[in-house]
């Protein structure tokens, strides 16, 4: 049963990820803490290690043939990022179940407010066009990578989420840079200090989970993409906004109620 659930979870967190267009964290942190009943450390620390793979390489080629990745920027970022990990990493394990899931919960509805604003608030814009990056743009790289990898340690999410709007109001990429560069920092093992900690904190992760999870993922994302390519805009959104809103909820609740 383990087995077809893991599956299902990668299948379900990969389709979401590739429909939504966001990194893997987001939506299969709470998916293997439902689906599977892993408590909020293993789950962040599974996520964690499944998003080490290059599981973004089909979309950084396609950001690069755009023109969308400033590669001169991933490797300050890249950097930056590779000293946060291990810093959120350890916090993390450092605080109790409740207290974890309470913050993730709370990074969920913070997310789908910020996603909702900038596509339905006033200051909604098309992010197509090239970006203007400022003097010492690499030195802001540095510290945006770093805050990314803070969080991606300390929640188990990719980092993106972070990074791309940072990349947007302080380095000054465009939306569409932004994502690009984002994906292509990703793309090297730059989750592996955070696992090591994860792994080591927790007497070991579920290894073999992972890999059926994975491998599911991979499946489901290509799937997802498709889904996309239909539903557009607004309306693709809103469902994401309401998929984090559903799954803040169903984690709320789990963490009140056990």
């Amino acid at each position: 049963m383990i087995w077809l659930l893991s599956a299902l979870a990668g299948l379900a967190a990969g389709a979401l990820s590739g429909t939504f267009g966001v990194g893997g964290g987001i939506v299969l942190v709470p998916l293997l803490a439902l689906l599977l009943g892993l408590d909020q450390h293993d789950a962040q620390g599974v996520t964690l290690a499944i998003l080490v793979l290059p599981i973004g390489l089909g979309a950084v080629i396609g950001y690069h043939r755009m023109g969308a990745v400033r590669w001169r920027l991933v490797w300050p970022l890249v950097g930056g990022f590779l000293a946060g990990v291990a810093v959120g990493a350890l916090a993390a394990n450092a605080l109790p179940e409740r207290p974890l899931r309470f913050l993730f919960v709370a990074f969920l509805l913070a997310t789908a407010a910020r996603t909702a604003w900038s596509a339905f608030g006033p200051a909604a814009v098309a992010g197509g066009a090239p970006g203007h990056p400022v003097p010492r743009a690499a030195l802001h790289a540095i510290w945006i990578g770093a805050v990314g990898g803070l969080f991606s340690g300390l929640l188990g999410v990719g980092g993106a989420v972070i990074m791309i709007p940072l990349l947007v109001a302080v380095a000054g990429l465009s939306q569409l840079e932004a994502q690009g560069t984002s994906l292509g920092t990703m793309l090297p093992p730059i989750g592996l200090p955070g696992v090591f900690v994860y792994a080591r904190a927790q007497g070991g992760l579920p290894w073999v989970v992972m890999g059926v999870v994975a491998l599911g993922f991979l499946v489901g994302g290509a799937a997802g993409a498709r889904v996309a390519e239909r539903l557009r805009g607004r309306r693709l959104t809103g469902a994401f906004v309401a998929f984090q809103v559903v799954m803040a909820a169903l984690l709320l609740a789990r963490a009140v109620f056990g």
